[in-house]
């Protein structure tokens, strides 16, 4: 009667402690295997996914143009000044091509007249740039746009290229807006004003 009881139950004690060891062998072990063995494919996928996440945790916006940045409402054109469209920058041009502000995606372009674009962001942010006052009326004479709806552009990538004495002679301001108009998941958006800025390295627009 004892070898009865006594041999199953340390055989159960024992494959018992053989399975469980196992299983912690399985489950601290699953993870190192498949980060070392991971195929390229799946190494390119997560460097993807990390590279969109960084992307999407972008929290500024880099100023389009060279020139002197000023509050919205001193654009002089009251669908800005008065913002409608949404808040933002004018920035009062020293040089002639804009850039993108972030990485981000081209939502919209004005083909006919190549003087604005929309573009969105990963967190949602979404964004117009509008070159210019009334410069809708130039029909694209001294504009050229340089991306297409659907491309996705990199932060300083050139989006729009604009000839000044045309809009001077026009009879137009060259004033370009910077204008969000929907915060996606951004908040406490902070526009950055009153400042000399450098295309594609002063902060114009930033939030938490």
């Amino acid at each position: 009667m004892a070898v009865a009881i006594v041999i199953p139950f340390t055989l159960t004690f024992i494959v018992g402690r053989i399975k469980l060891s196992q299983e912690d062998r399985f489950g601290k072990e699953a993870a190192v295997p498949a980060k070392e063995t991971a195929p390229a494919s799946d190494t390119a996928s997560s460097a993807v996914d990390t590279k969109s996440e960084d992307t999407a945790n972008v929290k500024e916006l880099k100023s389009i143009l060279d020139g002197k940045v000023m509050p919205i409402e001193e654009a002089p054109d009251d669908v800005f000044s008065q913002k409608i469209m949404g808040d933002g920058v004018a920035i009062e041009p020293s040089n002639t091509v804009v850039t993108a502000p972030a990485d981000c995606d081209v939502s919209v372009v004005m083909a006919d007249t190549g003087h604005a674009c929309g573009l969105t962001l990963p967190n949602g942010v979404e964004l117009l740039i509008h070159v210019g006052v009334d410069t809708v009326d130039m029909g694209g004479d001294g504009f050229k746009l340089l991306v297409n709806e659907g491309d996705h552009v990199k932060a300083g990538q050139p989006l729009i290229e604009f000839d000044p004495e045309k809009i001077k002679a026009a009879g137009h301001p060259c004033t370009t807006m910077l204008i969000v108009t929907a915060e996606g998941t951004a908040a406490n958006i902070t526009m950055h004003s009153g400042i000399d800025a450098k295309a594609g390295e002063t902060t114009v627009i930033s939030w938490d």
